[in-house]
């Protein structure tokens, strides 16, 4: 017997195995939630190997990087929450990208805490407002698809916005106004979002195939790059209502 045939006799082998082995899929899934809360029991062992991590995260999240003046909070059509982000979204975004920014835009849901509370401003506490590693990126956007975008942002409410006013019918965006001008069908905005919209997150489906521009600047960083720097001005965050988003009468 050759050493060629013995291969060959050894990989036929080996596929026909692998042809017989017999495939599961599973037909259902049952889980259950356990909430863990300080009443369970603590395991020494592992608090102690764990300790020094712990210390390590807590002295990071519990760490101050700036004030809030008064609470921020979340709703809709327009909160104060939403428009402090939104602001600090475009204007980070102009200078991290060196660009004139016409508008931004973030979808409610990407706000995870309902209240910013007045006083100190942690980092864990950032985190907790925006937990997912969402890119704050740029897009090129037509006027009729930002219409499309804006119509969206109708029929859930309405979302944080900076840079526009809009009013909603019917679910329906109407005499929306880009920097005090009425928006223009084919004119091109620079829209500020996060990578998870333009990707057509949300139903966004209309901003999916527009091209992107990054640099790997997270919306979190942002969010904590111009707190720590009002801070060192000697500034407290705020925002106020500004009639941005609102129901026509």
């Amino acid at each position: 017997m050759t050493l060629r045939f013995r291969i060959f006799l050894l990989f036929f082998s080996f596929l026909f195995l692998q042809a017989c082995k017999t495939s599961y899929q599973a037909k259902s899934m049952q889980y259950f939630d356990y909430r863990i809360t300080n009443k369970a029991d603590k395991d020494s062992t592992l608090q102690s190997l764990l300790q020094p991590y712990s210390d390590s995260v807590n002295a990071t999240m519990n760490g101050v990087i700036g004030y809030a003046e008064k609470s921020l909070d979340k709703d809709q059509p327009e909160c104060t929450l939403g428009n402090f982000l939104a602001d600090l979204f475009l204007q980070m975004a102009e200078k991290s990208y060196n660009t004139k920014v016409d508008v931004a835009v973030m979808n409610y849901g990407g706000m995870r805490l309902t209240q910013v509370p007045a006083g100190e401003i942690t980092t864990g506490k950032i985190y907790e407002l925006m937990p997912f590693d969402n890119l704050l990126i740029l897009q090129k956007v037509k006027g009729n698809i930002l219409k499309q975008f804006l119509d969206l942002t109708a029929e859930k409410g309405g979302w944080p916005v900076s840079g526009l006013t809009m009013q909603i019918r019917d679910k329906k965006a109407i005499n929306i106004m880009i920097g005090g001008v009425p928006l223009e069908d084919d004119k091109y905005y620079t829209v500020v979002n996060s990578d998870f919209l333009a990707n057509g997150g949300d139903n966004a489906f209309m901003l999916k195939d527009i091209p992107q521009i990054t640099n790997g600047y997270l919306m979190r960083d942002a969010i904590m790059d111009y707190i720590k720097s009002e801070n060192q001005k000697g500034h407290a965050i705020s925002a106020e209502l500004q009639n941005r988003v609102s129901y026509a009468q």
